[in-house]
């Protein structure tokens, strides 16, 4: 993933939610044309392993490793090393590690890269977009303070972004300035359900409240024509 997306099929991410490789390099075949990120996350990964990092790069796209990376630093550090060698253009940890863990996020990839141009593209994990209260987990802040607070966090410790909801993209900015990468999910297409997703928005408003880039999946890859919901959601954000 570029630091910044250059048009809008850099924009569109969609996540492949296959645990069979023959059916991830189907929709990365039908899909390629159309955007050039595509979305490796925790059940994905868990099923194929690295070698679906390598079928997306074997296509000529990118990956953005949507692992939610989350433990003592020491184990952060090895993951995140091992994800950069893989050659992966960003992933995700949560940014409620806390700071030990996300500048140790930072090193891990700088070593791990050798060099800029390698760097993924880090992204702390604020506030998952299926949780609309945070009082179940101890967390008496409201949750769009909660989703800046650890942004703020995210961008001191060196992180190049956040993954957020679409309700809060215009608070992050505003935080944390033009230069600060967002990377929303809980996108949904007008007129589709939401499923388990509780904030969400279209990607015109996501786009519209400052995202960078959208992640898509269930609309995409559980659609009669996949390739036709990428296509109308490239024309509506255009």
């Amino acid at each position: 993933m570029t630091m910044k997306p250059r048009s809008n099929k850099d924009r569109v991410i969609v996540a492949l939610l296959a645990d069979e490789m023959k059916h991830a390099e189907k929709m990365v075949k039908l899909l390629k044309e159309d955007v050039h990120t595509f979305e490796v996350g925790a059940p994905t990964y868990t099923a194929l392993g690295p070698d679906v990092i390598k079928m997306v790069h074997d296509n000529g796209c990118r990956v953005f490793l949507d692992m939610k990376y989350h433990d003592i630093p020491s184990t952060i550090y090895k993951a995140v090393s091992a994800a950069t060698k893989l050659g992966v253009a960003s992933l995700t940890v949560h940014a409620s590690g806390g700071e030990d863990m996300l500048r140790k996020t930072v090193e891990a990839a700088r070593d791990a890269a050798g060099s800029k141009s390698k760097m993924p593209t880090l992204l702390g994990v604020t506030v998952l977009t299926s949780m609309e209260s945070l009082a179940d987990i101890g967390v008496q802040f409201e949750v769009r303070e909660q989703v800046v607070r650890l942004a703020k966090l995210s961008k001191e410790c060196g992180l190049h972004g956040v993954l957020a909801s679409p309700l809060e993209i215009a608070y992050i900015r505003k935080a944390c300035g033009d230069k600060f990468v967002i990377v929303t999910t809980g996108v949904r297409p007008l007129g589709m359900a939401a499923q388990d997703q509780r904030r969400i928005a279209s990607p015109v408003m996501a786009m519209a409240a400052g995202a960078d880039f959208l992640v898509i999946g269930r609309p995409v890859v559980q659609a009669k024509d996949p390739r036709s919901v990428v296509q109308q959601i490239l024309k509506e954000i255009s």
